[in-house]
């Protein structure tokens, strides 16, 4: 499907099912090797959906969704391979109402060709994209700016945290929000 996520124009799919996953990376023109992130419909969904994910990265978590923020976490469990990240697994949670009915999570990566522009409108978003999707919502004209990066593989073990894309949180935000917690583990 394509839907409009808090910061651009999404293409998500099925994360259990390969034929789903090929078709989405084949709309896109994104390299098989190449990870896409997890989107959950809320925070409360993610949490119970990673139940190893420790208690100082899920006060982070916490305070960062939903919202514009993609996180890269340990994958120890090796869980939804076809995710891509083998031992590192993208996640984001954002504020999308037309993810509010989902029940688990979806692939997915930004609706547009591989490396070409992020799409605002439904109108930037590839013809072949919209044409070749099995659903397509059109939530008007978006922000525009993906979502930021955020590596947490280390948090929880070592406090180790890094901005890898700045995007729609600034890192100070990111920063602000990681102080804020910080005393309590």
């Amino acid at each position: 499907m394509v839907f409009p996520a808090d910061t651009v124009y999404g293409l998500a799919c099925d994360p259990e099912q390969p034929a789903a996953v090929a078709r989405m990376y084949a709309l896109k023109g994104r390299p098989a090797r190449q990870p896409s992130a997890l989107m959950f419909p809320s925070a409360a969904v993610a949490f119970e959906a990673l139940p190893e994910l420790g208690p100082r990265t899920r006060a982070l978590l916490a305070r960062l969704w939903p919202g514009g923020v993609t996180v890269l976490l340990a994958n120890p469990r090796g869980r939804f391979p076809l995710a891509g990240g083998g031992e590192v697994l993208g996640v984001r949670v954002p504020v999308a109402r037309a993810l509010a009915e989902l029940h688990g999570p979806v692939l997915q990566t930004s609706a547009n060709a591989s490396g070409g522009p992020d799409a605002r409108r439904l109108a930037d978003v590839p013809a072949a994209i919209r044409s070749g999707a099995d659903l397509t919502l059109d939530g008007g004209e978006l922000p525009g700016t993906p979502s930021t990066v955020i590596d947490l593989v280390g948090f929880d073990a070592r406090g180790e945290w890094a901005v890898r894309r700045v995007g729609a949180v600034a890192t100070e935000t990111v920063a602000a929000a990681v102080a804020a917690g910080w005393w309590t583990h």
